[in-house]
């Protein structure tokens, strides 16, 4: 990629399905001067986005700066999926949190879906969103998990239909015959996630947030009163959020060391006949399937296939995403062989050592709190994320914000060069594991 391409990449959406079919158009100028807010947020996507919502509504005064577009990163470019949850396995912080905190933790996975609800109801936001999700097996130990998860479920009370699916019903989820079975969730769905991004900027601005674009962090000063420098201005602020995810960078070392950015692929065919969409997905869900390298798909709102995998851990792109993504979707639907793909694209997802999301504040500047590392479950867990760090903010005691604080994140090894390659190396071994 050239100088000018990559000036020119980052002024602008990924050449994606989602902005192609975006239904407003935002533009935030970039910072000049001097600003001052009760918070200031760094990141534009769904984590500052929520926040900036969140502290607004209870009344505190936000200024929000994002490097290029709002909603640039992985939250106009994700898969779209809507899923319960936050974090993956929880029961291994059992240890450090106790049964009561996992649960707790199950919970709010549960209201982070419901914060979603709630807020494209209240902001009137269009984005598409559909109720129906389809966890797909490919082996029996699929299934016994299905099996677990239903019955926690069910003893946690969570309010939305499960069903458990059999292999011989499967073709009313799916019309492929590569799955063995399915737990439908009526409570996950999917939707378009950069009008949802677009939609919550608006709101957030209707709230009195002040946005910019273009508004690159180059630097901050730390004290009782933050001090946070663009290019062409400052913002001072009493707290400061850092909510850059996968491309928070060289902005704070220590954070950036906790999360891994890893890339993800999505390629969208041309728009499909009735028929045909309604043969692949006949109930209109989001689906995914459990293996490592994992394959997670849906219909767009104008019968598209969004197909979408391929999680690298070497930093390395594709050289032709569609050339890499096709085969893999052929592989579960063969009778597309024949369909256009129209759009292809990347981008970076936030991953942890323990995958769990990380929610805090820095041990050495309690007026800095930061959000990252959603592991591909970001959509739902940036906006718990979001009502996590204005409770803190506000000074809402509840242990809500502390439960996800108590939780010890590593950092990866290697430094910035070799963290990549180790971890390709270590999600290697556990692909290979996964064909048995």
């Amino acid at each position: 990629m050239t100088t000018r391409q990559s000036a020119a990449h980052a002024q602008n959406h990924a050449p994606s399905y989602y902005a192609a079919s975006a239904n407003r158009t935002l533009a935030f100028a970039p910072l000049q001067g001097e600003q001052q807010a009760d918070v200031c947020i760094v990141g534009g996507g769904f984590s500052g986005l929520n926040t900036a919502i969140e502290l607004a509504e209870r009344g505190l005064s936000v200024v929000l700066l994002e490097a290029h577009r709002i909603g640039w990163g992985a939250s106009g470019r994700n898969g779209g999926q809507l899923i319960r949850g936050v974090g993956h396995d929880v029961e291994q912080f059992q240890p450090v949190l106790g049964d009561d905190g996992v649960d707790n933790l199950k919970r709010m996975g549960f209201e982070a879906v419901d914060i979603v609800r709630q807020r494209i109801e209240r902001y009137a936001i269009e984005c598409d969103l559909t109720w129906g999700y389809c966890d797909l097996a490919t082996k029996q130990r699929h299934l016994d998990g299905f099996e677990a998860d239903y019955a926690d479920l069910k003893r946690l009370g969570y309010p939305h239909p499960l069903k458990r699916v059999a292999k011989e019903d499967m073709h009313e989820v799916i019309g492929s015959d590569r799955y063995v079975g399915g737990l439908i969730d009526m409570g996950s769905g999917h939707l378009h996630p950069l009008n949802l991004a677009l939609g919550e900027a608006a709101a957030a601005q209707s709230l009195g947030v002040r946005l910019f674009e273009q508004s690159a962090v180059e630097r901050i000063e730390y004290g009782s009163q933050v001090q946070v420098h663009t290019a062409q201005g400052s913002v001072r602020a009493g707290q400061l959020v850092l909510a850059c995810n996968a491309y928070l960078g060289a902005l704070h070392k220590s954070l950036s060391g906790k999360v891994l950015p890893a890339g993800s692929y999505i390629i969208a065919t041309e728009p499909l006949p009735m028929t045909v969409a309604n043969e692949l997905l006949p109930q209109n869900m989001a689906v995914c399937d459990q293996r490592v390298a994992l394959d997670y798909f849906r219909l767009s709102a104008d019968g598209r296939l969004l197909f979408g995998g391929a999680c690298h851990y070497s930093g390395r792109d594709p050289k032709d995403i569609a050339g890499y993504m096709r085969p893999k979707m052929l592989e579960v639907f063969p009778q597309l062989e024949g369909s256009q793909i129209d759009f292809q694209w990347g981008g970076m997802i936030g991953i942890g050592a323990n995958r769990l999301p990380q929610i805090g504040r820095l041990p050495d500047h309690a007026n800095v709190f930061y959000a990252q590392a959603y592991a591909g479950h970001g959509l739902n867990a940036t906006h718990l994320a979001g009502r996590l760090l204005a409770e803190a903010i506000s000074g809402q005691v509840d242990g809500r914000f502390d439960l996800f604080a108590r939780v010890p994140h590593p950092t990866f090894p290697g430094g910035q060069r070799l963290r990549s390659p180790l971890l390709a190396l270590g999600m290697l071994w556990h692909r290979l594991k996964d064909q048995f």
